[in-house]
């Protein structure tokens, strides 16, 4: 009988393409939904990408509640706790995000080392690395590194991001089993969308080819492919020796005006739409007063953070997806469901 695994936040984009993974690499799946009529969606998005549903299943959680969880991980190996919040407008309530976060992570991993789970993978985040820094900065930022939480540049969802992962720690800390524990912690994700969901990194992605953008910002993101990111998560449960590990993973630091260079040479039917003109910090400012997207980055104008990803290129064994792949992976499924 293959190894189970149990994959919370299964309906999200990085939870989908970890069980895509996973279902190809022969395990069996428990996908975790916050609601039972989810389940025929993602068994057909699995479907449509190739996957042998047969090895499917499911079982509904909510991270705020703490049933079901025993049950959930009844014959499970395996945890990937992909499950989070990741909100691209901030609510005015910082703990919306940072609870359910924080909360969920306790459930997930309480459960998953009281029934003797062998290996646990948290979707963390570089949000928990690189942000409330002097941003004159320009090492990499490591596996070594911590977000600020104190900076008033942080906003809720980078918090929550690392108040999970915290909790995370101090959980296996005290069960005695720090080594069980792996964090993925890529920057923003990207690439080929399996539903019509698009989750919220490929929201840029979309907003540059429809004609939404009139000009870029002066952002940088420190940016990873979404299949890259699900591999390493394999990779991380099934290698011993990954244990106790955060793995920072970017594959390059692009600003916006980079990606609209890209997405126009791939695109060229849609050149006119995509823009071609980077506005200066003080004209972004007051265009975030009109929009929710620009104002929950206001924070980065100006900024290039990068990533050290040595580690978990190693882990994975190969190069990772190039930047252009992914951009354009994501604006081509995007326009074939219908988003763009």
């Amino acid at each position: 009988m293959p190894d189970r695994v149990l994959v919370t936040g299964i309906s999200g984009f990085i939870g989908g393409h970890v069980a895509l993974q996973l279902l190809e690499a022969g395990y069996v799946v428990r996908g975790s939904v916050r609601s039972p009529d989810k389940a025929d969606k993602v068994r057909k998005t699995l479907r449509n990408a190739g996957a042998n549903i047969a090895r499917l299943e499911f079982v509904s959680l909510d991270l705020l509640k703490d049933t079901g969880w025993t049950e959930a991980m009844e014959g499970v190996r395996y945890l990937q706790h992909v499950a989070s919040p990741f909100l691209i407008n901030i609510p005015r309530d910082r703990n919306a995000l940072i609870r359910p976060a924080v909360e969920g992570t306790s459930h997930a991993l309480t459960a998953a080392f009281r029934a003797n789970v062998e290996r646990v993978v948290l979707t963390s985040s570089m949000a928990a690395i690189m942000y409330g820094h002097d941003p004159s900065r320009t090492a990499p930022f490591t596996a070594d590194d911590w977000t600020n939480v104190d900076s008033p540049t942080v906003n809720a969802y980078v918090e929550s991001k690392y108040r999970a992962e915290r909790a995370a720690w101090d959980i296996v800390e005290r069960f005695g089993r720090r080594n069980d524990l792996v964090t993925i912690n890529p920057g923003n994700v990207y690439g080929p969308l399996l539903d019509n969901d698009p989750g919220t990194s490929a929201q840029v992605v979309i907003r540059l080819i429809n004609g939404s953008l009139p000009a870029t910002a002066r952002v940088a993101m420190v940016s990873i492919d979404v299949r890259d990111v699900a591999a390493l998560h394999v990779k991380a449960m099934e290698t011993p020796a990954a244990g106790g590990h955060r793995y920072p993973m970017g594959n390059g630091t692009y600003t916006l005006a980079q990606m609209a260079d890209i997405l126009r040479d791939a695109f060229p039917e849609r050149a006119r739409k995509i823009p071609k003109v980077e506005v200066p910090d003080w004209v972004a400012r007051l265009f975030a007063k009109f929009d929710a997207d620009m104002r929950g980055n206001i924070g980065e104008l100006g900024t290039h953070k990068t990533t050290d990803a040595v580690d978990a290129k190693a882990l994975l064994g190969r190069p990772f997806i190039s930047g252009e792949e992914m951009f354009v992976a994501t604006a081509r499924s995007a326009i074939s469901q219908g988003l763009a």
